[in-house]
């Protein structure tokens, strides 16, 4: 497998794309707008102004876009991937989407003649820039193997999570312990402004013992500067969120945690900040103590 087409060149797929470029695949892309994804068309990436240039003759397909509705857009859309790509082509969405989609997917591509995969990955754009992803694949275990080596060359961490759907699954599960950390970490914080702390001194302090994570140690350094540029959008959390409590409520379970995060982070969406990344969060609690314009936490 060498030739693999690839649809949503942004934050984590342009980095992924380079990995691909560099681990010797031959990479072909398609974008709304060539100028974004230059960088990566210099890199050595064949770019095509259709879906359709993109995926014929290709023995993969990876989609890596934003949004449930653009994976349907991408896949279902007359003259897209289901209609151009070769009976027998790997599809991967490595989208966060819903998992009643992916098996959606997964059941109509079979139809048709392909090997279907879900494999939504977590770490991040630092991960995808180096290539140390965690990549939770759903789909037949034989067309997992097949395309591990493509897998290899993005992350480190690569399972075989079960059948359709599972990986997204998975990565739901993920982004509920995010999402509880995540706010722990904000909430820590805003206590330690309101008492005082040097919040670079309690984080170095916390990093080694049991409050460990990575979310203190990717974003603890840049919510104590006022950093908010994303490595993974808000807006985007909030999609995530909004899915894992969808299919929590199928399955008959309450989860607190989940359900205040996302209304805190819905709510921050809605004054405008989804473009910034998840570490703005903070804001929430800065705007609750009466601390928006206040600026950086203390160090």
């Amino acid at each position: 497998m060498q030739s693999i087409g690839w649809i949503g060149v942004g934050i984590m797929g342009g980095p992924m794309v380079r990995n691909l470029l560099k681990a010797g695949f031959e990479v072909h892309i398609t974008a709304r707008n060539r100028a974004k994804v230059e960088e990566v068309i210099q890199a050595g990436a064949v770019f095509h102004d259709t879906i359709a240039g993109c995926v014929q003759g290709r023995q993969a397909v990876v989609t890596m876009v934003g949004y449930p509705q653009d994976v349907e857009e991408v896949y279902f859309a007359p003259g897209n991937i289901l209609d151009q790509a070769a009976p027998g082509t790997y599809l991967i969405d490595m989208t966060t989407t819903s998992p009643t989609l992916a098996q959606r997917l997964a059941v109509e591509g079979a139809k048709r003649g392909f090997r279907v995969l879900d494999a939504p990955v977590t770490g991040g754009d630092v991960g995808a820039k180096a290539g140390t992803l965690s990549i939770l694949v759903g789909g037949e275990a034989a067309d997992f193997a097949a395309c591990r080596p493509l897998f290899a060359a993005l992350g480190t961490n690569i399972t075989h999570q079960g059948p359709a759907g599972c990986g997204q699954h998975a990565k739901l599960a993920n982004q509920i312990m995010i999402a509880g950390t995540l706010s722990g970490l904000c909430e820590a914080l805003a206590y330690a402004q309101a008492k005082g702390l040097d919040g670079g001194k309690l984080l170095g302090a916390l990093a080694t013992g049991a409050a460990g994570s990575r979310q203190l140690d990717t974003l603890g350094e840049k919510i104590l500067t006022g950093d908010d540029a994303p490595g993974f959008y808000l807006k985007h959390f909030v999609k995530d969120l909004g899915l894992a409590q969808d299919e929590a409520r199928d399955s008959g379970l309450t989860l607190e945690v989940l359900g205040q995060a996302l209304a805190n982070c819905a709510d921050l969406e809605g004054q405008g900040l989804g473009d910034r990344g998840t570490q703005a969060l903070i804001h929430h609690y800065q705007t609750a103590a009466g601390e928006a314009g206040k600026g950086n936490l203390p160090r």
